[in-house]
Parts: structure tokens; C-alpha cells; sequence
């Protein structure tokens, strides 16, 4: 099945967060805040899919308040820090879902996705994932983490699906 395919059955959305939503880069202030780096057309997207009925997830294997903060300013309900195994936290959120694995998406950029993400019925990376991490995948975007890759990812499974183009249209008539 080509990732077309797959992703036109895709009804949950899981990403990592550095080198997927950010460009990977950890920043620290002085007195040892982090700070990160989201692209606002990479929000849109997340909204596009909230509105065409796609269920969103985060699961990153850091910690961070500023990943809580843009959870919440995007509605992203299901956020998952500091996770070691994916693929049992995903599988634990897919029950609770009450979809299967073919109905997930993952995009991540290292190993540690790997597990959950070859699980899963699509497989996306951002075009800086590791070479491995491409070679397994079911798509690679044009654009890098935090550079538009999460935009790229979700207009693809939208247009998949046959939604994109009456998402974009809403726009118009505004």
C-alpha cells in the first residue's frame, strides 16, 4: 500500500517534538529556562487536521512547560513527556481511542520513534531525520522540523483524505 493509501485512513496523529515540530535545537536562557522554536504554519496545519476530524497527539521523550504551553495553545489534548517507549504509550492511547493501529500517523526524526512509528499505518519523517530513521518510513517531507515539515505532513494527509481543498475554501469566505 503507498503512503497515499494509508494516509486517506488516518484518523490519529502523533508526533515527536524535537526535530519534528522544532528544528531539534535545545535553547537554555541564563538562568536554565529552555526555550523552542515552533513554526506558526505548522499550527495551522495541526488545525486543519483538528477541523477535518483528526485526533492529535504528542509524545516526546523530553520535559518541558513550553511543549504544555503549545499543546495548549493549539488544543492538543493528548501530550505524553518524557516518554522512553512510544509505541506502549501510543498503543495505550490507541485503546483508549478505540481505533487500531492502521488509523494512526507518527512522525518522528530518530531512533527512539522507530519502535511506534514502524507500528503504525503511516510513517512520516522530517527531511532532518536520520538517514535510518528515512530509509524505514512511509514519506519524507521537502522541509525540515520546525521548518513547515508538520504543514507538508498534515496537507498531505488531508488531501489524501479529500479534505484540504474545502478546508482551504472555508478561508476564502471568510
Amino acid at each position: 500500500m503507498d503512503a497515499k493509501a494509508r494516509a486517506a485512513r488516518i484518523k490519529l496523529m502523533v508526533f515527536d517534538v524535537d526535530g519534528v515540530m522544532t528544528d531539534g535545537g535545545l535553547h537554555y536562557t541564563d538562568d536554565g529556562r529552555e526555550l523552542k522554536t515552533f513554526n506558526v504554519q505548522d499550527g495551522l496545519g495541526l488545525k486543519l487536521m483538528q477541523r477535518a476530524g483528526i485526533e492529535l497527539a504528542i509524545v516526546t521523550g523530553r520535559t518541558s512547560d513550553v511543549v504544555l504551553n503549545r499543546a495548549a495553545d493549539l488544543g492538543i489534548a493528548h501530550v505524553f513527556q518524557g516518554v522512553v517507549n512510544k509505541r506502549a504509550v501510543v498503543a495505550e492511547l490507541i485503546a483508549k481511542l478505540d481505533l487500531h493501529w492502521p488509523d494512526v500517523a507518527f512522525m518522528g526524526d530518530d531512533f527512539i520513534d522507530l519502535p511506534a512509528m514502524l507500528q503504525c499505518g503511516l510513517a512520516v519523517a522530517p527531511a532532518n531525520a536520520h538517514p535510518l530513521v528515512k530509509e524505514r518510513v512511509h514519506a519524507v517531507t521537502d522541509a525540515s522540523g520546525g521548518r513547515g515539515a508538520v504543514r507538508e505532513a498534515a496537507e498531505f494527509i488531508l488531501t489524501a483524505q479529500g479534505k484540504l481543498e474545502a478546508l482551504f475554501t472555508a478561508y476564502l469566505e471568510l
